[in-house]
């Protein structure tokens, strides 16, 4: 209860009563209604009646009074005085700590009027009314009620006591502070309480009791009132009162706000610029029926946070006066509440709507306490009784102004593969996902090397079948080159290495589209590793020798350098010498060869080392600390090094022929398939491919061989070619998301009849559309092996989408607006899968003008700009709905232009 002293008009009421002597039963009568009648003090308390107290001095005396029996004794006990318990006769305070029965008793309100009617109240003194109040487990009267100091933000100075019960609630203390301050009722207020240690707290929910709330007497309670540019003074901490002044001194279109991107949160505000442009949603907002609704008990909910940081967010931007605003409330919210929002990397603006709507639907459910609702199936009955079943068992759980504005029911049909057992049941939803047509066809770059080494490689744009294999790849290339397919092979090069060697059979997608893929031309007769061929392919590697970082000078670092290279070896010529000469013509057209005198420079110690290294035929020798090309990369001498040569059963002859010679341009060194550290030996039961090295010293390299000209490459008439996508119309979409499907081994559905999970066929058929409809384009595709992006054309109208031909239930025709829908907002992507940019396509509500929303900038445009690649959530409105809102609006302001109409002649931005 609000402050419990009486008015003086009361007070004065009360002193003019005198005692009316003739009217006075006699004492006995006067002692059983107040002690034991109906309306006594034995009688049991009541929840909200008022009951008053008397001090015990006087109550003491009018007992021996009316005990003694004589209505003339000295003992009259004269008018009620309550003076021995007040502090001060001024602000008529209670004293504290006053003890019942020691200090005063309670009396029923009937009872004392009795007393005052027959004795009068002490002149000048207040009645001490006071409430009877419920708390947990006992009714009791609450003689000290909670004295709050109230003030207002903008004046801390200024404070207003007032008295309130425990069991008052919350929203009372907020409208005696509006009252006391003389706010208007236009205006938006909010309370604060400041604890002890000084910090403030929000009092969110004003529907619960003082006692609930905590609130103590003495506490400071804080109303704050909203700015007009929507904001809170609380808000702004840091703003001068000159930037204040300027926001609000600003006037632009309601609406037009944009918001500042604080660091990779684009996808957050394309995803609020969309939602706040849904008219009726905005509205609801603007006009504070939310605050009605806010459910802060909901366990799965947000304590209504959720919908109010997004309620400020529309408040300011739908003030007129911020040309742009900095969400950062709101985004600390969502990652408070939903932790994959936390920090800073970019997310996906549907996922964030996702999260969104269901949060704001959950803070704002009307349905306090959810029943348990168990799913039924439709079991042979009608289409129409199982969808009106299914719809009100969603409501019974599930009712706000999300449920109003955007969901809608689907039908869901799975047929068992193996009993033909058929199950119908009808699902809400809150957005449509759907399938973009894909392709089943794809463009691969790859680079061809030619046998001839006069050419360059060539890089080729293929385009192959999605689900194919690498001899697709190898067939499509031989259509460019005339090269047959089973002279190539394909090969993954990472970091001047083979990541990977492939062969025919295997799937074309293992290959991501950022890997670099070579195909190499080789002799017809050649394979790798196999031994009934009669070439033998040959991995090569080119590596330079750099100084180790140590004091041995001899002992050298290798690092890979250049293309990799497939070459053909017959096998009738596989020796180190050999080898060296087929490499060389190989790389004649980076690789100068050295003069005679260059070729004749050579070191006969060298020459007498390589003879000493030499094995003996099919004789491997182990390394040795005598032997440094052994276990090096290659003897500082320069000559070919660790002549190890390939076993019986290794991709070579028995033995490699070798012989002492000259000085050469590079060594070659059998390597791993890393190129990182040699293999010294051949085991007798292996059968592991040799990879040779080219090892180059830096000086030979430097003289020898032309990087520029190793690194070039020519592109053929394909790459030029652009693989144009036909665009899509939405419609298909739509059809493709109605189609019937298998479902996947991951997800199969249990079969009630066969009593075990099944590949089911299912099938999504729309029955109830909502008001809004969002559509989200599935353009990012996952699989184990790839992950893309379709940046297919939809071509989506701008008015009259009509689904009359998807929905399933019986249509009114004489209603065709219930199922035709305009455009009102598009979430765009540019980009791909690693990075990315969103923003906002939207239509006013107020003037029908469609604008771009990029962050904090926003500008005008026209509808033929709205269709483009990087559309990829549409938002739609019933038309029914957008007639609706056009009377509202009407009836209520001069009429805008028509909604999402076209717009005004004015400076438009190319977005495209």
């Amino acid at each position: 209860m609000a402050a419990v002293a009486a008015s003086s008009a009361d007070t004065a009421a009360v002193d003019d009563q005198e005692p009316q002597r003739e009217a006075v039963p006699d004492l006995e009568s006067q002692r059983r209604q107040i002690e034991n009648g109906e309306n006594g003090r034995g009688r049991p308390l009541q929840v909200g009646e008022s009951w008053f107290l008397v001090g015990q001095h006087w109550y003491k005396q009018w007992e021996v009074y009316v005990q003694g029996g004589d209505q003339d004794s000295s003992t009259f006990p004269g008018c009620i005085n309550n003076a021995e318990l007040f502090e001060d006769q001024v602000n008529w305070h209670l004293k504290k700590e006053l003890v019942e029965g020691e200090d005063y008793v309670l009396l029923p309100a009937a009872a004392w009027h009795y007393l005052v009617n027959w004795y009068g109240l002490e002149h000048g003194q207040p009645p001490i009314e006071r409430k009877v109040v419920e708390l947990p487990s006992i009714h009791k009267v609450e003689v000290y009620p909670v004295e709050l100091v109230l003030v207002q933000h903008s004046d801390m100075d200024t404070p207003h006591t007032a008295q309130f019960s425990q069991t008052d609630s919350v929203d009372l203390v907020l409208q005696t502070a509006r009252e006391q301050f003389l706010v208007s009722p236009q205006e938006e207020t909010r309370l604060w309480i400041k604890n002890a240690e000084g910090s403030f707290e929000r009092l969110c929910n004003t529907r619960v009791s003082v006692l609930d709330a905590s609130l103590k007497t003495g506490q400071v309670v804080v109303m704050e009132t909203r700015n007009k540019d929507g904001t809170w003074p609380s808000a702004q901490p840091h703003a001068t009162s000159s930037t204040l002044e300027e926001e609000e001194d600003f006037q632009g279109q309601p609406g037009i706000c944009g918001l500042t991107n604080l660091g990779n949160t684009c996808f957050m505000n394309s995803a609020l610029q969309c939602l706040s442009n849904v008219p009726q949603l905005t509205e609801y907002f603007l006009k504070n029926q939310y605050v009605e609704e806010l459910n802060f008990c909901n366990p799965l909910g947000m304590k209504g946070e959720i919908a109010q940081a997004y309620a400020d967010l529309v408040k300011q931007a739908w003030s007129g006066h911020h040309r742009s605003i900095v969400p950062q409330v709101f985004k600390t919210k969502v990652g408070h509440f939903a932790s994959q929002f936390l920090g800073y990397q970019q997310h996906d603006s549907q996922e964030l709507l996702s999260f969104l709507l269901d949060g704001l639907h959950e803070d704002l459910n009307r349905v306090k306490k959810k029943e348990y609702v168990e799913l039924c199936d439709a079991a042979g009955r009608p289409d129409q009784e199982v969808a009106q079943e299914a719809w009100q068992n969603h409501k019974r759980r599930n009712d706000s102004v999300i449920v109003d504005t955007f969901h809608g029911l689907f039908k869901s049909t799975l047929v068992c593969p193996d009993c033909g057992n058929v199950s119908v049941t009808f699902d809400p939803f809150c957005y449509l996902s759907v399938p973009l047509p894909v392709s089943h066809k794809r463009v691969m770059e790859v680079f061809f090397v030619s046998m001839d080494p006069r050419r360059k490689p060539e890089q080729h744009r293929l385009v192959v079948p999605k689900k194919g294999k690498i001899s697709d790849l190898c067939v499509a290339l031989a259509k460019h080159t005339g090269i047959s397919p089973e002279r190539m092979m394909v090969a993954d090069v990472f970091s001047h290495r083979f990541y990977k060697i492939y062969q025919l059979e295997e799937s074309l997608s293992s290959i991501l589209d950022r890997d670099d893929i070579f195909i190499y031309e080789v002799s017809g007769r050649a394979a790798v590793g196999e031994n009934s061929r009669e070439d033998v392919v040959l991995p090569i590697y080119l590596r330079e020798r750099t100084p180790a970082r140590d004091y041995n000078s001899s002992y050298y670092g290798l690092m890979l350098f250049g293309h990799p290279l497939l070459v053909s070896v017959p096998r009738d010529r596989l020796s180190w010498d050999a080898l060296y000469h087929i490499l060389l013509y190989r790389l004649s057209r980076y690789v100068t060869r050295p003069s005679s005198d260059d070729e004749d420079d050579g070191d006969e110690k060298a020459d007498l080392e390589d003879k000493d290294s030499l094995p003996k035929p099919g004789h491997v020798t182990e390394g040795s600390s005598q032997d440094p090309g052994l276990e090096q990369a290659g003897p500082s001498s320069g000559v070919v090094s660790g002549s190890r040569a390939p076993v019986d059963n290794s991709p070579g002859p028995s033995h490699w022929p070798q012989r002492a010679r000259r000085k050469h341009l590079f060594t070659l060194q059998t390597v791993n398939s890393n190129g990182t550290s040699d293999r010294s030996t051949f085991n007798e039961d292996t059968h592991a491919q040799p990879y040779i090295a080219i090892d180059w010293d830096p000086e030979m390299k430097k003289r020898y061989y032309d990087e520029v000209e190793a690194e070039g490459y020519v592109k053929h008439d394909c790459v030029g070619y652009v693989l144009k996508k036909a665009p899509v119309r939405l419609q298909e979409c739509i059809e493709l998301f109605t189609t019937v499907e298998t479902l996947e081994k991951e997800n199969p559905w249990y079969c009630p009849t066969c009593k075990q999970h099944q590949l089911a066929t299912k099938k999504l058929d729309l029955w109830m559309l909502p008001e809004t409809l969002i559509i989200h384009l599935k353009r990012f595709s996952y699989t184990k092996f790839s992950r893309e992006k379709l940046d297919t054309l939809v071509e989506f109208p701008i008015r009259d989408l009509d689904f009359s031909e998807f929905v399933i239930k019986p249509q009114n025709d004489s209603a065709p607006e219930l199922y035709k829908y305009d455009l009102i907002a598009v979430s765009n992507h540019y980009g791909g899968l690693r990075d990315g940019h969103y923003t906002t396509f939207a239509c006013n509500k107020d003037s029908g003008q469609w604008h771009y929303f990029d962050d904090s900038s926003v500008s005008p445009v026209t509808e033929n700009q709205i269709e483009s690649k990087a559309a990829y959530v549409l938002f739609y409105q019933r038309q029914d709905v957008v007639r609706r809102l056009q009377t509202q609006a009407s009836s209520s302001k001069p009429p805008a232009s028509s909604a999402c109409g076209a717009p005004p002649k004015s400076e438009f931005m190319d977005v495209n």
